[in-house]
C-alpha cells in the first residue's frame, strides 16, 4: 500500500498540471483573483459615493431649505424639466434624462402651526445607483424633518431639552455578553468553512481523476494490476494519495490567504487577519484539521470510485460537476441566517462539519457534539472507502 502511495504521489508531483492545481493555484492565483475582485469592488463603491446624481424637484418653493440643501450637496446636480406628472417623470428617468425626481406636495407648509402630515413622492431607479441616492437624500430629509419637528414642538411649548423625553420616553442601553472572539467567529466562521471544504474537494478532484480514469486512458492500469500486490493495497494507496492532495491543497490555500492577507493588511493598515489568528489557539486549529480529515476522506473515496468507474478522463470530469453541487448545497444551508449547530443539524453530512468549524472559531463548541460529528463523519468515510475497495474488485468496472 505504501509503495503504491509513494509511486502515485511521485507521479503526481512530476505532473505540471497537478503542481498547478494543488500548489501554484492556491499560492498565487486565488489571492490575486480575490485581490483584483476586492480592488474592483472598492473602486466601484468609491465611484458610486463620488457620483453626481441629476435631480428635478417639483414645488421647491414649498420647502426652500431642503431645496437649498440639495442644490449645494456635492452628490446632487439640479437639472431643469417641465415635467410634473409621476408617470412622465418615471419615463424620463428610464430614458436617463435625470436620476431622481422629488415631488413635494402642493399643500405642504413649513409653518409651525401646520400640524398635518404631508405626503411626498421620490422617484428613482433603485437597481442602478447602489442605493446611494436613497442614502444621501434620506440624510438630507432627516435633517430637514428634524428642524421642522423641533420648531413645531417648540410652538406647542415643548422645550428642546424635553424633546428626547417626549419622542423617546425609554432609552435602551444594550450590553453584549458575547466575547470579541465569539462576535468575530459569528461573522467569518461560516465563510472560513465555505472556503476550506470546497478546497478539499478541489484538491482531491484532479488527482482522483488522473490515477483512476487517467490510468485507463494511458493503459497503465493493467500493468499495475499484474504486480504481486493485492487490489485492496492498490486502492488504499491511491486513496491515501488523493486524501493527501486534498488536505495539502486546503492547508496551502489557507496559509497563502493568511500570508497574503497579513501582507496586504499591513500595507493598508488593516489588522483583521492578525486579529482573527490571535483568537485561535493551536488546539483550535488542530480540531479544525481533525474535522477536515474524515470529510476529505469521504471526498477522496467518492471521487476515486467515480474515477474508477469512468471510461475516460472526460467522463470522470462530467461526473464531478454534479457532485460539486451536492457539496455546495449543505454549505449554503450552513451559511443561512439563524442556522445553528443542533443535534439535528449534527446529523446532516457536510453541513455539520461547516457548522462545527464555525463554532470552533467562535470558541463555543460543545465537545460532546464535536465527537459525535467526528464519529459520524468517520463512519461515512469508512463506508465510502469500503465501497471504493469493493468497486475496485469488480472486473466489469475496471475494464469498462
Amino acid at each position: 500500500m505504501w509503495q503504491v502511495y509513494l509511486k502515485e504521489l511521485t507521479e503526481l508531483l512530476r505532473d505540471k498540471k497537478t503542481m498547478f492545481f494543488v500548489i501554484l493555484l492556491p499560492i498565487l492565483v486565488f489571492p490575486v483573483l480575490f485581490g483584483i475582485m476586492g480592488l474592483v469592488v472598492a473602486n466601484v463603491a468609491k465611484n458610486a459615493e463620488a457620483e453626481e446624481h441629476r435631480y428635478v424637484i417639483i414645488n421647491a418653493d414649498k420647502a426652500p431649505e431642503l431645496a437649498e440643501a440639495l442644490f449645494y450637496h456635492k452628490n446632487f446636480k439640479k437639472v431643469e424639466s417641465d415635467l410634473t406628472e409621476p408617470e412622465a417623470l418615471k419615463q424620463a428617468i428610464r430614458e436617463d434624462k435625470f436620476d431622481l425626481a422629488i415631488i413635494i406636495a402642493e399643500d405642504f407648509s413649513a409653518e409651525v402651526t401646520n400640524l398635518t402630515q404631508s405626503q411626498w413622492t421620490v422617484i428613482y431607479n433603485m437597481s442602478s445607483q447602489l442605493d446611494m441616492i436613497d442614502k444621501y437624500f434620506n440624510e438630507l430629509l432627516r435633517d430637514y424633518s428634524k428642524k421642522l419637528q423641533l420648531a413645531k414642538l417648540d410652538s406647542l411649548g415643548v422645550s428642546s431639552d424635553k424633546v428626547d423625553a417626549l419622542l423617546q420616553p425609554v432609552k435602551l442601553e444594550k450590553v453584549n455578553t458575547a466575547e470579541s472572539r465569539e462576535n468575530l467567529g459569528e461573522k467569518i466562521g461560516g465563510f472560513v468553512a465555505y472556503i476550506l471544504i470546497p478546497l478539499c474537494l478541489i484538491g482531491c478532484s484532479y488527482p482522483a481523476v488522473d490515477i483512476g480514469a487517467g490510468e485507463k486512458e494511458r493503459g497503465t492500469l493493467e500493468t499495475l494490476l499484474i504486480c504481486p500486490i493485492s487490489r485492496t493495497a492498490i486502492v488504499l494507496g491511491k486513496f491515501l494519495t488523493v486524501l493527501t492532495t486534498g488536505l495539502a491543497s486546503a492547508l496551502i490555500t489557507v496559509t497563502s490567504f493568511g500570508g497574503w492577507g497579513y501582507v496586504i493588511g499591513s500595507l493598508m493598515g488593516v489588522d483583521i487577519v492578525a486579529k482573527t489568528m490571535s483568537t485561535l489557539g493551536v488546539a483550535d486549529l488542530l480540531l479544525i484539521l481533525m474535522m477536515l480529515l474524515p470529510l476529505s476522506a469521504i471526498f477522496a473515496a467518492l471521487l476515486l470510485s467515480l474515477s474508477i468507474y469512468a471510461r475516460s478522463f472526460k467522463e470522470a470530469q462530467n461526473y464531478i460537476g454534479p457532485l460539486s453541487m451536492v457539496v455546495f448545497m449543505p454549505l449554503i444551508v450552513a451559511l443561512m441566517p439563524g442556522v445553528e449547530l443542533t443535534w439535528a443539524m449534527a446529523m446532516l453530512p457536510i453541513a455539520n462539519v461547516a457548522l462545527a468549524i464555525k463554532e470552533l472559531i467562535k470558541g463555543t463548541m460543545d465537545i460532546g457534539m464535536l465527537l459525535v460529528i467526528f464519529g459520524s463523519t468517520v463512519v461515512i468515510a469508512g463506508a465510502m472507502l469500503a465501497f471504493c475497495v469493493s468497486w475496485f474488485q469488480k472486473e466489469k468496472v475496471l475494464f469498462r
